[in-house]
């Protein structure tokens, strides 16, 4: 009796860890605002680093000045494309972060 309620068990669950989605192939759809949300968090995060770098020696004065000054540009023109969207309208029926 234990071993047919284990082996039914073991079935259920492998059915239940191994059964295919009805779509699998189905991605949530990404509009330009939530890829440039994306990149603003990869910058400032890329921010971070370089500043955390640079104060445990491993760049030059020069090279930190040049690296922060282009990731501060690109920051401040995917700031600049996300409020000219905002501007727009596109987040109309969308929740803001």
């Amino acid at each position: 009796m234990s071993l047919l309620a284990s082996i039914s068990l073991s079935l259920i669950l492998f059915a239940y860890i191994f059964w295919p989605e009805r779509n699998p192939f189905v991605q949530a759809d990404k509009t330009r605002v939530d890829y440039l949300r994306e990149r603003k968090d990869s910058i400032y995060e890329n921010l971070r680093d370089l500043n955390f770098e640079y104060l445990a020696g491993k760049y030059p004065e020069q090279d930190y000045a040049e690296q922060r000054a282009s990731l501060e540009d690109e920051a401040a023109s995917v700031m600049a494309e996300m409020e000219a969207l905002e501007s727009r309208g596109i987040f109309a029926g969308r929740a803001r972060r």
